[in-house]
């Protein structure tokens, strides 16, 4: 289960933009369970994701599936990047400068 924090600005409809955002990087319809939103896509045998603590992140837990080729792990690994940059407002570049920084604190 990782936490990535969410630009300022964009945590205002964030639980609405959790799915459609899903929808777009992945082509899957999530299913909704207590506020965590569900889909299985290509090498992920399951990606949950949900909104964090004070609506300034999203949590995700995901489960991967090993008995795929390397192309379906790679374009799965390119939409989960391209998910994470369009809910979180922040780049990969971004997303680890901020992890490190919060390592060093």
């Amino acid at each position: 289960m990782q936490e990535y924090p969410v630009k300022r600005g964009l945590t205002k409809d964030l639980g609405t933009r959790i799915a459609a955002e899903l929808k777009d990087c992945f082509g899957a319809e999530p299913t909704e369970s207590g506020g965590t939103y569900r889909i299985s896509s290509g090498a992920l045998k399951r990606l949950d994701v949900r909104v964090g603590t004070g609506s300034k992140s999203v949590i995700i837990d995901t489960e991967s599936n090993k008995n795929v080729s390397d192309e379906v792990i790679l374009d799965t690994n390119r939409r989960f990047r391209n998910y994470l940059n369009a809910i979180t407002g922040f780049s990969t570049k971004e997303r680890v400068k901020r992890a490190k920084s919060g390592i060093e604190e």
